[in-house]
């Protein structure tokens, strides 16, 4: 038993002064139990926004919704509608004698499912029991009905695609070469820096929009059915700037690990959690006030929303800009860090 004793306590020592193994056996899974339980914690109901048109005899009798529903009176029917279809609301209601109108965005479903249920509920307990059913409930999305829910799960997948390419391989690129002295020559050479960057540069953005365009050919194949809006095109703009943003990302994950190894793990640790952070995969609705408003620092966050109201929501050019912006703006303060972080050597 002595050998395997000096074995087991050697390789025990081996794994604790191995500070990389220490991170991504304990440290990093660790991280994710607290994002999550941050983000599922129980808080309760998420209150889902709606927008009330007229009077509605459901809602104006009915007590306790404040927990689950966040009202808005307007009456302009047609606004309102716009405004669930840009996703500023989840659902408008109305009330047409015994008629009641629900209209909800598909782009939600989970709250969307949520609000169809409570007016399913409150109709239900108009309607006395025993008697002939009086009201009834009309739920139709806002969007086209043919829709599916391929529609809102591309942009944000892409999105994570894009920024996971960026991140990877502008690190990869600069810890291989540092190691392997191609930057020394590449120094060198009788090219400038401005040159080797604007070459690099370009090779990602080609490669994003290779990669947005296998995306969507996917996507729109009829097993998938993915339809894109008149604008779809205006995302390429955003993913061009969100591909310049997670290559300045990824550039400071190359300045500060020292082997690809290394690289690897800290694009890793820096856009995985920020992909579930930005509601990527699944809505934040449930996860604390605190987090939803920290999810709005993160540009992968405006990279889903810029290519969601372009792709899907169908809204103009100018409906973009604001998301650029936050995203440019995050780029240069990013680029900046990575400059002052870039090292040409390894010493």
């Amino acid at each position: 038993m002595t050998p395997f004793r000096s074995l087991s306590r050697a390789m025990l020592l081996g794994f604790l002064r191995d500070r990389a193994s220490m991170f991504f056996t304990i440290l990093f899974p660790l991280m994710f139990l607290v994002l999550f339980g941050a983000i599922f914690t129980n808080q309760g109901v998420a209150k889902s926004k709606i927008i009330q048109v007229g009077p509605v005899a459901v809602l104006d009798q009915a007590r306790g919704l404040g927990e689950i529903l966040e009202i808005t009176k307007q009456n302009d029917l047609a606004a309102a509608q716009e405004q669930v279809r840009q996703g500023d609301f989840v659902a408008v209601v109305r009330q047409e004698g015994d008629r009641y109108q629900l209209f909800y965005t598909a782009a939600d479903q989970v709250r969307a499912g949520t609000v169809r249920g409570v007016f399913g509920q409150l109709v239900g307990q108009a309607n006395a029991a025993g008697v002939p059913q009086r009201f009834t409930l009309d739920a139709a999305p806002v969007e086209d009905k043919s829709l599916k829910a391929i529609q809102y799960v591309t942009p944000g997948l892409l999105s994570w695609a894009i920024s996971m390419g960026a991140t990877f391989g502008a690190a990869m690129t600069l810890v291989t070469w540092r190691q392997k002295k191609i930057l020394r020559r590449l120094r060198l050479a009788p090219v400038s820096t401005a040159t080797v960057v604007s070459a690099r540069v370009g090779a990602s953005v080609g490669i994003a929009l290779v990669q947005t365009a296998i995306f969507l050919g996917v996507a729109s194949l009829p097993m998938f059915g993915l339809q894109l809006s008149d604008y779809w095109w205006m995302c390429v703009p955003v993913v061009v700037a969100g591909t310049l943003v997670f290559m300045a990302i990824g550039m400071v994950a190359g300045g500060l690990a020292k082997t690809s190894e290394a690289a690897a793990g800290i694009a890793n640790l820096i856009v995985l959690p920020m992909a579930f952070l930005s509601g990527t995969f699944f809505p934040l609705d449930s996860a604390p006030g605190w987090l939803q408003s920290l999810s709005n620092v993160f540009p992968m966050k405006h990279l889903n929303e810029g290519m969601m109201d372009v792709m899907v929501r169908g809204q103009g050019p100018a409906s973009i800009l604001p998301e650029l912006g936050i995203i440019l703006g995050f780029g240069l303060v990013i680029g900046l860090i990575a400059v002052s972080l870039f090292r040409w050597d390894d010493v």
